[in-house]
C-alpha cells in the first residue's frame, strides 16, 4: 500500500510539473468506448445514419481506411478506429474521441465538393487521436486527483459518469489554438502518404469563408466555431506549410486538380445523401 500512494505522489507531481498525460492507451480505448455508448443512447441528439449503407463503406473503404494506413498513423493497430455517419443535416461539424472514434455529420458530408476537403477533416480528427488531445483536455479540466482515480480503477462508475458529462455543451471537445495547428499539421502530413492532395484540410474553411459562413456565424456552424477556433488562421498556416514542402497552393475550387477527386465524390457520396 504504501508503495502505490508513493508512486502515486510521484506520478502527480510529475504531472503537475510536466503537463504529463496520465491516460494510458488501453485508458483511452476504454474511455472511448465509454464515449460511444452515450452517444449511442442518446439517439435524438446524435442519431446514427442508417439510411444508405453504401455511403459509410465507400467513406470508409475509400478514404478512411487510406488515411489510417498512412505510416505516419502510429497507432492504427492500438486504438479502436471507427467512424460513424450522425444523420444531422444542419450541422457543418465532425468530432473525435479518445481511443480511435471519429463522427462526421451528415450536413457537412452534403457541405464538402470533394474526396480531398472530406479526407483532410478526416485526417484533422485522426490526428486529434493520435495526439490524445481529449485526454489532455480532460485531465486539466477535471484535475489530476480525479484523473488518478479514473486511470486506477478506484470508482469504476467515474469512467461512465466521465462519459456522459462529455457531451455537456460540448466542452470538453473545445480544441485549444495549439491542439487545432498541430491536428492540421499532421493531416497534411497523413495526406502526402496518400492520393489525396496533402492541404486539404483548409477547403472546409476557404468554403465557409466564400460563403460567408464564418463572419455571421449562422446556425449551421455554430457549433464547429465552438469547437475548431481560428479557421482562417488555418488557412494561411496550411497555405504556408505545404508551400514550405514543395507542394502547389490549390484551392477547394481547383476540383479538376490532381489528388482532389471532385467528381468521384460528387457520384459516390452527394449523390448517395439525397
Amino acid at each position: 500500500m504504501k508503495k502505490k500512494i508513493f508512486l502515486y505522489v510521484i506520478i502527480i507531481a510529475t504531472a503537475c510539473s510536466t503537463g504529463i498525460n496520465l491516460f494510458t492507451d488501453s485508458d483511452e480505448v476504454a474511455l472511448g468506448k465509454k464515449f460511444d455508448e452515450e452517444i449511442r443512447k442518446n439517439s435524438e441528439e446524435y442519431p446514427i445514419y442508417d439510411k444508405n449503407p453504401e455511403l459509410k463503406n465507400y467513406i470508409e473503404k475509400n478514404i478512411f481506411n487510406e488515411i489510417l494506413n498512412s505510416p505516419e498513423v502510429k497507432k492504427r493497430t492500438v486504438y479502436n478506429y471507427k467512424m460513424e455517419i450522425i444523420d444531422n443535416d444542419s450541422v457543418l461539424n465532425a468530432f473525435a474521441v479518445p481511443g480511435g472514434y471519429i463522427y462526421i455529420y451528415t450536413g457537412l458530408l452534403k457541405y464538402l465538393d470533394s474526396e480531398a476537403a472530406l479526407a483532410g477533416v478526416i485526417g484533422h480528427e485522426i490526428a486529434h487521436v493520435e495526439r490524445r488531445h481529449a485526454t489532455q483536455r480532460i485531465t486539466a479540466a477535471y484535475g489530476i486527483s480525479f484523473v488518478m482515480s479514473v486511470v486506477l480503477g478506484n470508482n469504476p462508475t467515474q469512467l461512465a459518469e466521465l462519459a456522459a458529462n462529455m457531451f455537456t455543451g460540448l466542452a470538453l471537445l473545445a480544441n485549444s489554438r495549439s491542439n487545432e495547428d498541430e491536428s492540421d499539421q499532421y493531416s497534411i502530413l497523413y495526406l502526402k502518404t496518400t492520393r489525396f492532395y496533402p492541404g486539404s484540410v483548409k477547403f472546409f474553411f476557404e468554403k465557409l469563408r466564400d460563403d460567408g459562413k464564418i463572419s455571421t456565424a449562422d446556425a449551421g456552424i455554430a457549433t464547429f466555431l465552438s469547437t475548431h477556433p481560428d479557421p482562417l488562421d488555418r488557412i494561411e498556416n496550411t497555405e504556408k506549410r505545404i508551400s514550405e514542402m514543395g507542394y502547389n497552393v490549390l484551392t477547394y475550387k481547383d476540383t479538376s486538380a490532381p489528388g482532389i477527386f471532385y467528381k468521384e465524390y460528387q457520384r459516390f457520396v452527394k449523390s448517395k445523401m439525397q
